[in-house]
């Protein structure tokens, strides 16, 4: 991927010679293009920013921080918890990274039907000029052994203690959802995860603009929604890692493991905006996906030489996305495609 000036720009062989891509994506459902056509499912690209983000915190859970493998999570280096079960830290459960996180595995007291565990960032408020924050972190839904599936959250609260929004690994279905601070309950993204495999977690938070956005291993898994829909304090106050029990006193041996616990404040006034690119549909025309914060005005454009654009479309994003088809990319080898935001 090239970046230009603000623009995210993407190189597409349309014969099939996809070049330079991640080759890690989170495992789908209906990973076909929206008209049932012949495409295939490829890694989002996602731009830049430039200059370096700030680190509000991180902890990657080793020794050398003064964790104990030895004693809970919960009440070390100011982790605090709600409910009971099992969590602490292993060692090199990914392998070669040191010392992970963990909760689950050890079933809660009879009373108890979840476990929450949570570090305070002790934050100031998000300043205008910033209004960017990231949280991300190594993890792995790991599998149960005796026949009882539970859930896996990331839960984000502000800092007077309201939950924002939730995004939820449904280990019995395998299916990942997401929760809002309204009364509609859990909506499914249409995504699966899959319990052997190890997941760089982003959750991108724009608090000027009420959005939030949740990536995947590269791939967008919940477009831009707001983080609060009741008119809660827009900041962070922590963000914890919950388990949720399917069946009070059946609880699963399963257990989220996790590392590399981040927060960052992003030099950036927006959500990065990202292509994915779906492929060729059964009539050869290219399609992808823009995803960007809800209500911006973004504008796509192709060339087949970085030097002579040709405008193909501009789109406002009501719903944080884009689904595009270049119907004028049919019988066409190679193509670059760019997008930004068209300003008023």
């Amino acid at each position: 991927m090239n970046r230009m000036a603000g623009w995210v720009v993407v190189r597409c062989c349309l014969l099939g010679a996809f070049a330079g891509l991640p080759d890690r994506i989170v495992s789908t459902r209906g990973a076909a293009p929206p008209d049932g056509g012949a495409g295939f499912a490829l890694p989002a690209m996602q731009s830049a920013v430039a200059n370096e983000p700030t680190v509000v915190f991180w902890t990657g859970f080793d020794a050398a921080e003064g964790y104990d493998v030895a004693k809970p999570l919960r009440g070390q280096r100011s982790w605090q918890g709600e409910g009971s079960g099992g969590n602490g830290l292993v060692t090199d459960f990914f392998e070669g990274w040191g010392q992970q996180a963990f909760i689950g595995y050890a079933p809660p007291a009879p009373k108890d039907d979840f476990l929450s565990v949570w570090r305070p960032l002790q934050a100031p408020p998000p300043k205008p000029e910033q209004p960017v924050w990231k949280f991300s972190v190594w993890m792995q839904v790991v599998d149960s052994t005796n026949g009882e599936y539970d859930d896996f959250r990331w839960r984000a609260f502000n800092s007077d203690g309201q939950r924002l929004f939730a995004l939820d690994f449904q280990n019995a279905t395998l299916d990942i959802n997401y929760l809002l601070d309204d009364e509609a309950g859990f909506r499914p993204t249409g995504f699966t995860f899959d319990p052997d495999v190890i997941y760089l977690l982003e959750i991108w938070m724009n608090f000027a603009r009420n959005n939030w956005q949740a990536v995947l291993n590269g791939q967008v898994v919940v477009d831009a929604q707001p983080i609060t829909t009741a008119g809660a304090r827009l900041d962070l106050g922590d963000i914890d890692a919950f388990w949720a029990l399917r069946t009070k006193g059946a609880p699963g041996d399963n257990y989220l493991l996790f590392d590399e616990y981040t927060v960052t404040i992003e030099p950036a006034d927006h959500i990065p905006v990202t292509l994915e690119l779906l492929g060729l549909n059964s009539r050869k025309e290219f399609e992808l996906y823009v995803h960007a914060e809800r209500d911006r005005r973004m504008a796509l454009e192709a060339t087949v030489n970085l030097v002579d654009w040709t405008p193909l479309a501009t789109n406002r994003l009501s719903e944080g996305y884009w689904f595009f088809t270049d119907t004028s990319s049919a019988g066409s080898p190679l193509r670059f495609y760019r997008a930004r935001e068209v300003l008023p």
